[in-house]
């Protein structure tokens, strides 16, 4: 059974920084692509960032380049997304995905977490 849990989410201020964490477990964490995607309140849920198996190859979302950057630890089976210069319009539940393929297209990922809020205040 593959579980996905994230964890490091919370309230922080504008210009703040938060690092959320990804933990896989049930499948073979480094043959498979990762990705972050948020849903703020009333919105559609959106693509942020994706890594390929081994963690050289990211892209990002226009809105988050050069403030988020995601990573991975296989060893660990550990996911993360580094979130600096937060802003209000990042506020929102952010999932990990994991997939076959690193996409900015949620269909491509099979399994997902159940979301970490963060929430950021001015």
């Amino acid at each position: 059974q593959v579980q996905l849990v994230e964890s490091g989410g919370g309230l922080v201020l504008a210009g703040g920084s938060l690092r959320l964490s990804c933990a896989a477990s049930g499948r073979t964490f480094m043959a498979y692509a990762m990705g972050w995607f948020r849903q703020a309140p009333r919105k559609e849920r959106e693509f942020v960032a994706a890594i390929n198996q081994s963690g050289g190859s990211a892209i990002y979302a226009d809105s988050v380049k050069g403030r988020f950057t995601i990573s991975r630890d296989n060893a660990k089976n550990t996911l993360y997304l580094q979130m600096n210069s937060l802003q209000p319009e990042d506020t929102a539940v952010y999932y990990c995905a994991s997939g076959p393929q690193g996409s900015h297209l949620s269909a491509t990922y099979d399994y997902w977490g159940q979301g970490t809020q963060v929430t950021v205040s001015s």
